[in-house]
C-alpha cells in the first residue's frame, strides 16, 4: 500500500476505526482491560516517502523491557481525551513537542492482557525533528517505511504458551529490529482501517 500524505488523511478521514485485532480470541479482554492508556502513532513525512517512528525501550525497565513501542502511557486523571494522553507522553519520553504533531485519526482501541485499554493516536509529524529520549526510559528511537509495515506480507503470526494457555501475536521484523505484540497489533488494525478492513488471514 503505497501511499502519500493526501492519501493518508483521505483514507483516514473516511474510514472509521475497524474492529480491533490482538492476534488471538481476545478472551478476557474486555473485563481486564480497564486503565485507560493512550499512544501516538507517529508518521513522519518525508519527502522520499513516510515512515513510522517508534522507540526502543531500555533493558532496566520492569514491564516491557527492550521492546519496540509507540511513544505513550497510562492517562492522568486530568486528561481530557486520548489525544491529549498521547501528546503530552509523547513529550515526556521523546521531546515531542505537542505542537509540531498533526493529529489526524484515533485507531480502535487496543485491549492488553496487563489491564490497559490503549488508545492509539495517528499524528502527523514534519522534519526536522528535535527530539530529546528521556534516557531512563527510550534506549533508541528510529523509523521504519510505513510501506513495509502496511504490506501483509510482513504481518508474521506467532504463538507462545502464557499461564498454560497458547495465544497468538503479530510479529514485523525489520532488518535487526522485531516489533511484535500490542504494537504490531494496533499496525495491523492501521492497516486495516486504511484498506477498508479486508478479511484476516
Amino acid at each position: 500500500m503505497n501511499l502519500d500524505v493526501a492519501g493518508l488523511r483521505r483514507r483516514l478521514a473516511l474510514t472509521p476505526p475497524v474492529a480491533s485485532v490482538y492476534g488471538d480470541d481476545g478472551a478476557g479482554r474486555e473485563t481486564a482491560a480497564l486503565v485507560p492508556a493512550a499512544v501516538l502513532v507517529p508518521i513522519v513525512t518525508h519527502a522520499a516517502g513516510l515512515t513510522v517512528l517508534f522507540t526502543q525501550r531500555t533493558a532496566h525497565l520492569k514491564s516491557h523491557s527492550g521492546q519496540v513501542s509507540f511513544p505513550g502511557g497510562r492517562a492522568e486523571p486530568g486528561d481530557p481525551s486520548p489525544e491529549f494522553t498521547a501528546l503530552r507522553e509523547a513529550e515526556e519520553e521523546i521531546g515531542l513537542s505537542r505542537g509540531r504533531v498533526e493529529v489526524v485519526a484515533r485507531l480502535s482501541d487496543y485491549l492488553v492482557r496487563t489491564g490497559f485499554r490503549v488508545t492509539p493516536v495517528v499524528g502527523l509529524l514534519t522534519p526536522p525533528l528535535a527530539l530529546a529520549p528521556d534516557s531512563r526510559e527510550v534506549a533508541e528511537v528510529f523509523e521504519v517505511p510505513l510501506d513495509f509495515l502496511l504490506d501483509p506480507r510482513n504481518h508474521q503470526r506467532q504463538t507462545r504458551e502464557l499461564r498454560g494457555q497458547t495465544v497468538g501475536f503479530y510479529v514485523m521484523n525489520y532488518g535487526s529490529r522485531t516489533i511484535w505484540g500490542a504494537t504490531a497489533g494496533m499496525l495491523v488494525n492501521l492497516y486495516r482501517q486504511l484498506a477498508g478492513a479486508p478479511p484476516i488471514e
